[in-house]
């Protein structure tokens, strides 16, 4: 499992992804459309999802590793997403998911995004989510 994982998300009622692939003119890693589902049970999506993923070629990547693939995306396409979030029609995110697996594990420990990253950012008009998971095996009380 990774232990950080970062991307660009672009949440839209009225925009399909390939109108957000145009409007951005960078296609998308993964998106879905309003009313599609993951299995037939599942209920309907309520909206349109479109997803750019920062990847690396080695895992174990931080997010200042991170942060140098989505600033490489370039201000042109920054301001594309700050056009779109301005428009109304769309709010665009960095999501930061952090999967903490070792507690003890000091690379776990503490999250910094640069001040290159926050200027993208702000241009992007985009908000940060961060999600951790921690998963941790606890141990079974003895009292039982």
């Amino acid at each position: 499992m990774t232990p950080f994982t970062m991307y660009v998300r672009v949440i839209s009622e009225t925009l399909a992804p390939d109108e957000i692939d145009d409007r951005l003119g960078m296609p998308a890693d993964e998106s879905y459309a309003l009313g599609s589902r993951r299995h037939p049970q599942a209920m309907p999506r309520a909206h349109n999802r479109w997803v750019r993923y920062a990847r690396v070629p080695e895992p174990g990547a931080r997010p200042e590793d991170l942060e140098q693939i989505v600033t490489g995306w370039g201000e042109p396409f920054a301001r594309a997403l700050g056009r779109l979030s301005d428009s109304g029609e769309a709010e665009v995110a960095l999501v930061l998911v952090q999967n903490i697996e070792d507690l003890d594990d000091e690379m776990a420990v503490g999250i910094v995004l640069g001040a290159e990253l926050i200027s993208w950012l702000a241009t992007a008009r985009a908000y940060v989510d961060l999600d951790q998971h921690i998963f941790h095996e606890c141990e079974e009380s003895a009292s039982k």
